[in-house]
């Protein structure tokens, strides 16, 4: 009697899925095409082409051009929290004005004594008889301590805020309103003067940054140029961490937080971290806007300008990081045009804007892009079959 050996039935493995590349070829070309942009053809533009040649970069358009980059990494940050946490805020412009505004403290204590009174107090607390500087100015006559700020200040108040309108599971429209009621009643705190932030004039009149004087055109060209490359640097970084598992937990807390919960994952890290991130991505853009544009005062914080970026982002596309910042300099530069020629109408055209995009392009510029793209690519395989004196029915029924 021969003995039967049992075989065991192999267990079919499970293969993962591998890592997927931070960008294609087409998009790292796309990048450093920009990057190239940023790096060398606008100064080329502007620092050697001749003014009254058709090619000069005006400086006019430098500083339109580098406060609206400020205005992508802000969209950009939107994107982050809303697009692919799911988590709208209507708050995005304190964080961004708390940036402006220690930047601002720094520019200045830079004016020293060549302000209006002579003195080494900023003017308006000349104006006001103040004889000493307030605590919360005592760090900025560092850049050093004015660069660890700019990040510091809006983290920690996101930070805070987060950690108990999370933990408190806060969500969706109550979550929203919260966020703008923060921002309009920190607006109302820097509009008074006691506060030493300027009240309703804020900060202005900035002379120089590292000892170098602000008005002169290479001095604009080199913060444009650092507000490309932080733009496309924060690019990469968003990039990164949606394609990682930290960003597809975010995507699934969008998609369906309970099950994510009942998956094991708690929602509160997550959370509140893609949130920390999105705020000092908003201060490091306020950082830069301020020297660019020379000003920063409590209207930064107003409910409008949260709710704008809030509109960037869904103009170009939620969930996608290139719509966000393509909403951002569409919008601001159909602004820019508009204020010139018609400004009595502009805030018309923003709102139809919003609405039309709401209700015909949910999914913004990015999605009505990708549609086109797919339907250019099954328009191909048909005219090929035409173009072999087959009908697109028969070619369906050969499919069948």
């Amino acid at each position: 009697m021969q003995a039967t050996t049992s075989s065991t039935p192999a267990v079919p493995t499970v293969q993962l899925p591998g890592r997927r590349p931070l960008l294609t070829r087409k998009g790292w070309g796309a990048f450093f095409a920009a990057l190239l942009a940023v790096c060398a053809l606008a100064p080329l533009l502007n620092l050697w082409v001749p003014p009254d040649s058709a090619f000069h970069l005006s400086d006019y358009a430098v500083a339109l051009l580098g406060k609206i980059m400020c205005y992508a990494i802000c969209a950009l940050a939107m994107d982050l929290i809303w697009g692919y946490t799911g988590i709208l805020s209507l708050g995005h412009g304190l964080f961004f004005a708390l940036g402006g505004y220690v930047m601002g403290m720094y520019l200045m204590r830079q004016i020293g004594t060549e302000g209006n009174y002579g003195s080494e107090l900023p003017d308006f607390m000349v104006f006001l008889d103040w004889k000493e500087l307030p605590w919360h100015w005592m760090l900025s006559d560092s850049f050093v301590a004015t660069l660890i700020l700019i990040v510091a200040v809006p983290g920690l108040l996101a930070f805070v805020f987060g950690w108990f309108a999370f933990r408190s599971r806060i969500k969706g429209v109550y979550f929203a309103i919260i966020t703008q009621a923060l921002t309009y009643a920190a607006m109302l705190l820097f509009f008074r003067n006691e506060t030493g932030f300027g009240g309703n004039n804020g900060f202005t009149d900035f002379k120089r940054i590292l000892g170098q004087p602000l008005a002169t055109q290479e001095m604009r060209m080199l913060l444009f140029v650092l507000t490309g490359c932080t733009l496309l640097g924060f690019f990469l970084l968003a990039r990164w961490l949606v394609r990682s598992k930290f960003g597809r937990v975010l995507q699934a807390i969008r998609d369906a937080e309970s099950r994510v919960m009942f998956s094991g994952y708690s929602p509160l890290p997550y959370k509140l971290t893609i949130w920390v991130i999105s705020a000092m991505m908003c201060g490091v853009a306020g950082a830069l806007y301020v020297p660019q544009v020379g000003i920063i005062n409590p209207g930064e914080m107003s409910p409008a300008a949260s709710i704008e970026i809030a509109v960037w982002a869904a103009v170009g596309g939620r969930g996608t990081l290139i719509g966000p910042i393509a909403g951002a300099f569409l919008v601001n530069g159909a602004k820019s045009w508009l204020t010139v020629v018609a400004p009595e109408f502009w805030l018309y055209f923003l709102g139809a804007l919003f609405i039309a995009v709401t209700l015909f392009l949910p999914q913004g510029i990015a999605g009505l892009a990708r549609k086109l793209r797919r339907s250019g690519g099954e328009a191909r395989p048909l005219a090929g079959a035409q173009a072999e004196g087959r009908s697109p029915a028969a070619k369906e029924e050969t499919r069948a």
